[in-house]
């Protein structure tokens, strides 16, 4: 069972973001090195969605941007991160350690009274056309891990046979 030591809106996300990256790296553990390339799955159109290699560097990607997302709202001009492809298990695991790090950090500037938006003139405008305040850009950004691990899992299943 995970020790809750954080408070608050903001202890609850990265504690529950925290779980979720955890989550992730136990199932990657699995997946040898030679198979992050692999396509598994040659129907959808995404390019990053056909291999556990570009998975994955989608959610490093999107981890760091979701968080330079609210760096930029909150007044800030930082360029958004490229999407890098990564050979080793290991490495991804380490990057998403850097993730977590790196969205830690962007909360420490943010206090529990910022979390929620009901003007959506203030709420941050993402680069895919939505409008979130910032507790629904990190509740989206938990999901987001969450639905790539599944996706990660099925991947596994078919590899499997």
């Amino acid at each position: 069972m995970l020790k809750h030591t954080r408070t608050g809106a903001i202890g609850a996300l990265l504690d529950e973001y925290e779980k979720s990256i955890n989550e992730l790296k136990h199932t990657i553990d699995q997946i040898p090195d030679n198979k992050l390339p692999v396509i598994i799955d040659n129907i959808t159109r995404d390019p990053y969605c056909k291999s556990y290699q570009g998975i994955l560097a989608h959610i490093v990607s999107a981890g760091f941007n979701y968080a330079i997302a609210i760096k930029n709202y909150k007044g800030q001009s930082l360029a958004y991160t490229d999407k890098i492809l990564l050979n080793t298990i290991i490495d991804y695991k380490n990057e998403l350690d850097n993730v977590f790090n790196y969205t830690v950090e962007t909360f420490e500037q943010i206090d529990n009274n910022e979390m929620e938006e009901y003007e959506d003139d203030k709420k941050i405008k993402v680069r895919w056309g939505q409008s979130y305040d910032i507790e629904q850009l990190f509740e989206h950004a938990i999901v987001h891990i969450l639905r790539h691990r599944r996706q990660i899992e099925k991947f596994m299943a078919i590899d499997a046979k």
